[in-house]
């Protein structure tokens, strides 16, 4: 008969083991521990000034189960409180302490900012690590959905009509609540009489964000016409009346910073717009925005910018889909000195892909959009440009889909924006993990 290896579950061992030990050697695990002890976590440590009360969880604890829950997938916050207790590298991480399922999105809401700040700080490892170099740089959006259902958005001329309707509901409310009083009085004297009925409360509060989120629409729309009168050369005589916004424009009421946007199944979608600039050699991201403006094309300079601003130093080449041409954007990029690839035109791969080599001198009088289409097409223009595809689309794969950023876990622009950037930290972190960075003991 086989015999088998012994297999002895209830077995009580006499001392008990480091929970180290249970996890080979090159888990990601112990490089999540060792890289995130390397982090400046100033920021969040500096938030606890506050001596009364229990003492709280250590932030660098925190920061290591958040950054190997995104690195697994795991975002939400009562998944990663389960994890604490079921997952042998989580138990690992927090050296087998239990933070609740509360307080772990309490950590992540209360310093959301902080953990944005720590993509800077991937980015200068992964220098170190030799992986940024800057040769080229590819630039991708992709929308993704904000923590609010489109349906709870309503627009400027629905609010105009459910805050006439709302009122005149209410109206009619109060006018048969003091026909009612009156008569109560009659009957049972004086009562004070100046509650809202049940019935009421729910039709006001509606009432009231209708308004709120009607007064905003109003503001954007007065600033965007103050902003576009500045820049006119030529006077005009003001309109009597204030601008207004359009009829179509939306405001939603779960997360009012949200946008209405198309995403890429060319679906709508209540969300953001979430950008990287990523290395190309390496993947690495060395800048990151969103956004709620669904247009690419105002992102290209503010990542540029913010590229310099984390590493020192600007790209030799710029690559980017047709979203993002302009001229002004190309002017900009080459008062920097870096050379742009963006297709002015949205097409087909195929086409510029099987068009011919553009062959000649370059005429003189081809306006900017033509020469930069001219040098697509060049075979050293279709080399280049390849490596976008091959590049940064992989990236914002693996963070959406590998990685389960499917929607935000929390609401409003600051926050989703850091949110954003921790992705994209932590998306650093295991390219750094991947090419055999070992982290200063």
């Amino acid at each position: 008969m086989k015999t088998f290896r012994p297999y002895q579950p209830d077995q009580v061992l006499l001392l008990p083991p480091s929970l180290r030990d249970w996890l080979p050697q090159d888990h990601l695990a112990h490089f999540v521990r060792e890289i995130v002890e390397q982090l400046d976590l100033s920021d969040i440590y500096r938030a606890y000034r506050e001596e009364r009360g229990y003492p709280p969880y250590d932030p660098l604890m925190m920061v290591k189960i958040l950054v190997y829950a995104y690195a697994r997938g795991i975002r939400s916050s009562r998944k990663i409180a389960a994890a604490l207790h079921e997952d042998v590298a989580f138990r690992v991480l927090s050296g087998n302490q239990q933070p609740s399922f509360s307080t772990i999105a309490l950590f992540r809401r209360r310093h959301h900012e902080a953990l944005g700040k720590l993509l800077v700080q991937t980015v200068r490892l992964a220098r170190k690590a030799g992986l940024v170099h800057l040769n080229r740089v590819a630039v991708d959006g992709t929308k993704v959905k904000a923590y609010a259902s489109k349906h709870s958005a309503m627009s400027y001329a629905r609010m105009k009509e459910e805050e006439a309707r709302l009122q005149a509901e209410i109206e009619r409310y109060l006018e048969e609540s003091r026909a009612i009083d009156e008569e109560e009085d009659k009957t049972y004297g004086e009562r004070r009489g100046d509650e809202l009925p049940a019935e009421l409360a729910d039709r006001q509060k509606r009432l009231e964000a209708i308004r709120r989120a009607k007064a905003e629409l109003e503001e954007e729309a007065r600033q965007k016409a103050q902003e576009q009168e500045s820049t006119r050369r030529t006077r005009r005589r003001a309109k009597k009346e204030p601008p207004q916004p359009k009829a179509k424009a939306q405001r939603n009421f779960t997360d009012p910073e949200s946008r209405i946007m198309r995403s890429a199944d060319n679906t709508f979608i209540q969300g953001y717009n979430a950008q990287v600039a990523v290395d190309v050699e390496s993947q690495i991201i060395v800048a990151s925005d969103l956004t709620n403006q669904a247009a690419d094309v105002g992102h290209l300079v503010t990542l540029v910018e913010q590229v310099e601003a984390n590493t020192g130093r600007v790209p030799r080449q710029v690559l980017a889909d047709a979203g993002y041409y302009s001229e002004r954007n190309g002017e900009e990029l080459a008062k920097r000195g870096i050379e742009a690839f963006i297709p002015p035109y949205k097409v087909k791969h195929t086409v510029w892909r099987d068009a011919p080599y553009p062959r000649g001198r370059i005429p003189r009088n081809l306006s900017a959009r033509d020469r930069m289409w001219r040098k697509i097409l060049s075979k050293r223009g279709r080399e280049t440009y390849k490596l976008r595809h091959m590049s940064v689309e992989p990236v914002i794969g693996q963070i959406k889909w590998a990685r389960n950023l499917t929607q935000f876990t929390l609401r409003g622009l600051a926050k989703v924006r850091s949110l954003w950037r921790f992705d994209c930290a932590v998306h650093n972190l295991l390219k750094i993990f991947r090419a055999g960075y070992q982290a200063q003991a």
